[in-house]
């Protein structure tokens, strides 16, 4: 298992990253989605030549309770569905939550598998989540019961009935 920096990972390893996310999610995982994985680090599990997991973690400015903070946000969590059930997405999100911890205030994503991550300890969002478009913020209220955060240390201290604020994007906001 490797935490690579995005630019510094090999073309035909990105490939295979993208592929097994597609893999993994269908026709349900966007070129937008993998556009939110692009930029921060990746937590590549392989098996010999072979890539079997996959996480990201990418760096985004969030308001808590009106307060900036900087978040590391997980995205395109993957294995390759005939490794399903192996322990490979916990390997990888053991190693993601290692380094938010070592380099962010906190660490959040979005998913519609929360006790996959609860097992793990993140913790359910309970505020009501927004989003940034220009100079005003719209509620996302379809968006708040998939939302995690991963308190540790001075950051166990924010508050989860707090309300969280993203700055929109192409694709999904969260």
């Amino acid at each position: 298992m490797a935490l690579v920096a995005d630019e510094e990972v090999a073309a035909t390893l990105r490939e295979a990253a993208r592929a097994l996310c597609c893999d993994a999610f269908g026709d349900r995982f966007t070129a937008d989605d993998w556009d939110h994985s692009c930029g921060g680090v990746r937590v590549l599990v392989t098996d010999g030549p072979d890539l079997v997991a996959h996480a990201a973690v990418v760096e985004r400015r969030l308001d808590v309770g009106g307060h900036p903070v900087d978040a590391g946000y997980v995205e395109a969590v993957a294995v390759r569905p005939d490794r399903w059930r192996q322990g490979l997405g916990r390997r990888a999100m053991e190693r993601v939550a290692a380094h938010i911890r070592g380099a962010y205030q906190l660490g959040v994503l979005s998913t519609a598998h929360q006790q996959f991550y609860e097992e793990l300890g993140w913790e359910r969002w309970l505020g009501p989540s927004f989003v940034r478009q220009g100079g005003r913020l719209l509620r996302t209220a379809d968006e708040d019961a998939g939302l995690m955060a991963l308190r540790w240390g001075r950051g166990a201290a924010f508050d989860l009935s707090s309300s969280i604020t993203c700055d929109e994007r192409s694709g999904d906001d969260w």
